[in-house]
């Protein structure tokens, strides 16, 4: 196991050892992927689904073997051919029991079987061989569904734990207008002191500050709302301590969107579990068709008859049983049409999701360049909102210029700094969305 896997594994067992009264440490984006892949509840669907598929493919397999079987049956019957036959079979005829008399009217025996019995199937048709074939289809697609299930996971994560950066980034975005709102009512006061600004201007930035201590504390809710969120997909307790460790930006794949798509194509994990079941479907259809194929199967049985318990009267029967279904009024010409049918509603399935997997590349591809855009341009919104907002500070200050126009200076910079943090939340779930459209998202290349 690699020195990497090791120590991974080390860290999910010590967090999920970490008592709930203690103080967390901090999580890095790739412990909290870890944590989520090994203690998510909704990745035991995935793997309940993988052990289904492996136990299957354990049972078709084992169909190839022989089977034994022991049986121990117990008889009494005054039958005349049962009690002559049971007789006969414990090795206890005599030249007396030919006696007509004795034979028409006999006294109950008793009689105990005991078997041993051997039945192999020598030739099904291609049925058993198709009942593997499928298992291993389905044991394949139960895998690729797995990773599709953690790379949706991952993307979770991701967003959570960038929601609770993007969560503290506007609660300094709310701090950063508290402190303006503070120092414009003092800044307001003292110019109404002086006799430069009417008590409306006083009450409208005491209105302005209210708000913007309201703003705050939803902001902090915002925070505590975040990380309630990443600890549910972290499997842990709300109450347990969690704090997160430096935020994350996905890369932007390389690569035009030609070239994303057939990527996408080629290797998408969801598109390989399809895939895999249209595999199985054919091998069900095939395991139809030995339905009109002969069969043959070898049956070795060892007997033991007496009156109680033993291994006395042995005798051996060996049997070779070719069967072919000459006419079953069409059942098996109707499993076949319903495995066929199966199998074209997988295709037809596999095309629509082909379709879905190249449009969510392409609009995945599209809206993260738009993110870097708009990120540039929020940017430059903060930088001239900032520089407005001192312009119309210094004009208000020389009363050159109304307490409402500095308000609206104010608002628009506190616009300017949230549409900045949302704008770098959305390149990050962006990249992270295309790296997840393609197939290829993990908690490494973050």
């Amino acid at each position: 196991m690699p020195l990497t896997t090791l120590r991974r594994l080390f860290q999910v067992v010590a967090l999920a050892l970490l008592p709930a009264g203690a103080t967390a440490e901090t999580l890095e984006f790739r412990q909290c992927v870890d944590l989520a892949l090994a203690q998510n509840p909704d990745l035991a669907v995935s793997r309940s689904q993988i052990e289904q598929a492996e136990a299957g493919l354990l049972q078709a397999e084992a169909g190839r073997l022989p089977r034994v079987s022991l049986s121990l049956i117990s008889t009494h019957t005054n039958d005349p051919l049962g009690a002559f036959g049971l007789k006969l079979g414990q090795e206890r005829i005599t030249g007396g029991d030919f006696d007509p008399a004795r034979l028409n009217d006999p006294k109950a025996i008793n009689n105990l079987n005991t078997r041993v019995e051997l039945a192999w199937p020598i030739y099904t048709g291609g049925q058993l061989s198709s009942y593997v074939a499928q298992a291993k289809a389905l044991v394949r697609a139960a895998q690729s569904g797995d990773i599709a299930a953690r790379q949706q996971l991952i993307q979770q994560v991701l967003m959570s734990y960038q929601g609770v950066h993007t969560a503290r980034a506007h609660v300094r975005v709310a701090e950063q207008a508290l402190a303006a709102a503070e120092e414009y009512v003092r800044v307001t006061q003292r110019m109404h002191q002086q006799g430069l600004a009417v008590k409306s201007d006083v009450l409208l930035a005491r209105v302005y500050q209210e708000d913007a201590r309201l703003r705050l504390t939803e902001a902090r809710n915002g925070v505590a709302s975040a990380l309630d969120r990443l600890k549910l997909l972290l499997g842990k307790p709300l109450d347990a301590p969690l704090d997160v460790g430096a935020p994350v930006l996905p890369r932007l794949l390389p690569g035009s969107e030609q070239e994303l798509r057939r990527q996408a194509l080629d290797g998408h994990a969801a598109l390989a579990a399809l895939s895999s079941q249209m595999e199985a479907a054919a091998a069900q259809v095939e395991a139809a068709r030995a339905g009109k194929r002969p069969q043959f199967t070898v049956t070795l049985r060892q007997d033991w008859n007496d009156k109680t318990i033993g291994l006395n009267a042995s005798s051996q029967t060996l049997v070779g049983v070719l069967t072919w279904t000459a006419f079953d009024a069409g059942v098996t010409r109707a499993s076949v049409d319903r495995a066929e049918a199966g199998r074209r509603e997988l295709a037809a399935r596999l095309r629509q999701a082909q379709d879905g997997i190249t449009l969510q590349v392409a609009d995945a591809r599209r809206r993260a360049l738009e993110a870097e855009e708009r990120v540039t341009a929020r940017e430059m919104a903060v930088e001239q909102a900032e520089e407005a907002q001192r312009l119309v500070k210094r004009r208000y200050e020389n009363a050159m210029a109304t307490v409402t126009e500095l308000l609206t200076a104010q608002v628009q910079l506190d616009r300017a700094r949230a549409d900045l943090v949302a704008a770098r939340h959305e390149l990050a779930v962006q990249r992270g969305e295309l790296q997840r459209a393609v197939g290829v998202l993990t908690g490494d290349p973050i």
